[in-house]
């Protein structure tokens, strides 16, 4: 298709006007560049947004315990109540597509009080009951030790799991925290386990700040007999936990005498219905980035194949000379499509090829200042990348479509005639 002398006749047609060239070429350049970059800032917010989340499994939520709005069975509205930790082993036979139910109690915290010390240094800490389960929930990095297990469960071992702030906060630089001993409410727990959040913000540095111990020690330890504060609940996957979190409120209404109807009795955070309206949000985010740079790029191709009928105009004696030494309607259409073809990718590559290294400069900037917040990583999948192939290869086609009918239009003879 590309012989040797018909890339001479294309590279001949784009010089005889560079200037002409390089601005009909710029639109196709800006339209792949916006294209190209509007998907990449998309995914950096996507990344960036996600990264808020957490490593927490996506598909749970969080149930915890409220005022009654309805009075049931001699109760009275207004009634407060605590789930307990029967309720755990009711809802797991009850609904076997829930993957993980992790009961939790929390003591400090948004509670404030100077609750834990060791030696004569002392702190405020969330200290969280725990089971086992909780951390394939809630992804940690344990960096020494080890976390809660059953063990510790069973035996209600005074053991906890402490964050990389408390270890700086409770103990000199370069001291070992494994195997010691720190109060909780004086009362002695010995260290087990230090551990750090994998990702950083807000939310990371909270947890450092943060304390386990096994669910049953805590609740002998400080007087929480069988309650249950709130749990995290984790749906199998393939069952969103949207579609059976109905199931679970009707069971803890049964369990916990509340009325069918109460709506208001437990409280609730859906993680999942909240990560799938944002990547909804993300999924319109993109669609808009396509339709965008889709414009950009389509008035680049008007710009082509504007441009190409000018061409054809300006070489119409030259097509009625070849037609008249025997060229076919169809190599003076390819000529002219080729010339198209050329022009677009060319422009199309660059554009690509300038957008890559600014999604490369972007990249270079978050690594030397660190995190920003809700943005992360920008960049393109390589299917983007197919994707703008194809579509510059269909723009120059169409662009030189027109041009090309126009030309093989004409007749040889009123082509000659043309001054």
């Amino acid at each position: 298709m590309f012989k040797k002398d018909r890339w001479e006749e294309i590279l001949e047609a784009l010089n005889a006007n560079k200037f002409r060239t390089l601005l009909t070429a710029f639109g196709v350049f800006w339209g792949i560049l916006i294209l190209v970059l509007l998907l990449a800032l998309t995914n950096g917010l996507k990344n960036g947004v996600s990264a808020d989340f957490g490593d927490f499994a996506t598909n749970s939520m969080f149930m915890w315990s409220q005022g009654t709005s309805m009075s049931y069975k001699g109760l009275p509205k207004g009634r407060f109540f605590n789930f307990k930790i029967e309720d755990v082993e009711v809802l797991k036979e009850k609904i076997p597509a829930l993957k993980y139910i992790s009961p939790r109690n929390q003591l400090g915290g948004f509670n404030g009080a100077n609750n834990v010390t060791r030696n004569e240094k002392t702190g405020a800490f969330s200290i969280y009951g725990d089971y086992p389960e909780y951390i394939k929930q809630q992804p940690l990095d344990i960096t020494s030790g080890r976390y809660v297990s059953y063990s510790d469960i069973n035996s209600k071992r005074k053991v906890c799991v402490i964050g990389e702030d408390v270890v700086k906060g409770l103990y000199d630089i370069g001291e070992e925290p494994l195997n010691t001993y720190i109060k909780i409410n004086d009362i002695n727990f010995l260290v087990v386990g230090t551990f750090r959040n994998p990702k950083s913000g807000g939310d990371a540095e909270e947890e450092a700040n943060t304390i386990f111990v096994p669910f049953t020690t805590f609740s002998q330890a400080f007087n929480r007999a069988d309650n249950v504060g709130w749990m995290a609940i984790t749906a199998k996957d393939g069952t969103p936990i949207t579609t059976v979190k109905e199931d679970v409120f009707a069971i803890m209404r049964e369990q916990r005498s509340v009325h069918p109807d109460d709506k208001r009795a437990i409280g609730h955070f859906d993680l999942a219905e909240e990560f799938g309206r944002v990547m909804g949000l993300f999924s319109i985010l993109t669609f808009v980035g396509y339709f965008v740079g889709a414009l950009v790029l389509m008035s680049g191709v008007i710009g082509i194949s504007n441009i190409m009928l000018i061409v054809v105009k300006e070489r119409t004696k030259e097509i009625g000379v070849r037609r008249a030494l025997g060229a076919t309607p169809w190599e003076i259409k390819s000529q002219i499509l080729q010339e198209s073809l050329v022009l677009t990718i060319v422009s199309g590559m660059a554009g690509i090829a300038v957008a890559a290294g600014c999604i490369w400069v972007m990249n270079s900037i978050l690594d030397s200042v660190g995190k920003v917040d809700n943005f992360a990583n920008p960049s393109v999948n390589i299917n983007v990348i197919f994707i703008a192939l194809a579509i510059l290869i269909i723009s120059g086609l169409l662009a030189g479509l027109i041009p090309a009918s126009r030309a093989t239009q004409m007749k040889p003879v009123d082509a000659l005639r043309i001054e």
